[in-house]
């Protein structure tokens, strides 16, 4: 077995954990693809960071965890009036 195959098996078993840890959450719900860039780890949703849902992190947890929320901070509306009206 190659060492790039043990390390996805590690990666597939390490999110697992996070799921199972996490049932309810978008990442268990969604999940998002997982990969490593210069040392952080990215949990990715679409087909680029750009257009996507994604989170990062030193590791697999951070990133599913920094995935969560972005993903759940996607979902809320946007705030609308942030001023506030002083004509009274």
């Amino acid at each position: 077995m190659s060492a790039k195959k043990i390390d996805q098996i590690a990666t597939a078993q390490r999110a697992e954990l996070y799921y199972e840890s996490h049932p309810g959450s978008p990442s268990a719900v969604r999940a998002p693809k997982l990969f490593v860039r210069s040392g952080v780890w990215i949990a990715l949703l679409g087909r680029s960071v750009r257009d996507g849902i994604a989170g990062f992190g030193p590791t697999i947890e951070t990133a599913l965890r920094a995935f969560d929320a972005q993903y759940l901070q996607a979902l809320r509306p946007p705030v609308e009036g942030s001023t506030v009206d002083r004509a009274a």
